[in-house]
């Protein structure tokens, strides 16, 4: 299973080069209030639409997102799942497995605690509290849980109780709510202070391929 990470803040013309990918419901949120947020969105799903259109070897820009059961994009039969985390965005694409991928940066200790008392499972939470680096498991955790609520397009709320803490990868017989199990759950190395998780529906093991994406690819940009 392949997963991408992405840095988000690209030079201006490979962020102009992304957005002529881009559909216009995109380029409508891209040119949302917050330019700096808006050029970060243009990187993480200009590159989707690259890397989906690599793999289905079509035109990226002809490409057409649907919402499948529960929400969950696809691209003619291709599941998609995006994530993004300040400078950092995550892509991971499957066929014929439901998938789910996160990418948070680390919060700060005091936070870290404070929320993994709110949401977590007790024994999950007092984890996080003994831990001489909370914040690192406290988004390690988090991002576990995030990336199998998209594999499953359920709430977040619904993962909240999952038990989830252990060595990755993780294999959860029972989602609970989120549907039928088992799901398995895999750590994504990522660089600096971000975590990511990858979560795959399904018994059959998974080889979680990380790969760093760069502008090579963008059109006109071979050079970069």
């Amino acid at each position: 299973m392949d997963v991408w990470l992405i840095p988000t803040d690209q030079p201006e013309p490979v962020v102009r080069a992304l957005r002529e990918l881009l559909d216009p419901a995109e380029r409508a949120r891209a040119d949302g209030p917050d330019p700096h947020a808006g050029r970060r969105f243009t990187v993480a799903h200009g590159a989707l639409r690259l890397l989906a259109g690599a793999r289905l070897g079509r035109d990226p820009a002809r490409l057409v997102r649907r919402r499948g059961p529960h929400g969950k994009p696809a691209i003619d039969g291709l599941a998609v799942n995006l994530s993004a985390s300040g400078a950092l965005a995550a892509v991971a694409l499957a066929e014929e497995r439901a998938v789910g991928v996160d990418v948070e940066e680390v919060r700060d200790a005091r936070s870290a605690v404070r929320l993994a008392r709110r949401y977590f499972p007790a024994a999950e939470a007092a984890l996080v509290a003994a831990d001489p680096a909370p914040a690192d498991l406290f988004t390690t955790l988090w991002c576990r849980r995030e990336a199998c609520v998209k594999a499953y397009g359920g709430r977040l709320v619904q993962g909240f109780g999952l038990p989830l803490a252990g060595p990755a990868p993780v294999l959860l017989a029972d989602p609970g709510a989120l549907g039928p199990g088992p799901c398995r759950i895999d750590d994504v190395p990522a660089p600096g202070p971000f975590r990511a998780a990858l979560a795959v529906v399904g018994a059959r093991p998974v080889l979680v391929r990380p790969h760093t994406w760069t502008a090579a690819g963008v059109p006109g940009m071979s050079g970069s």
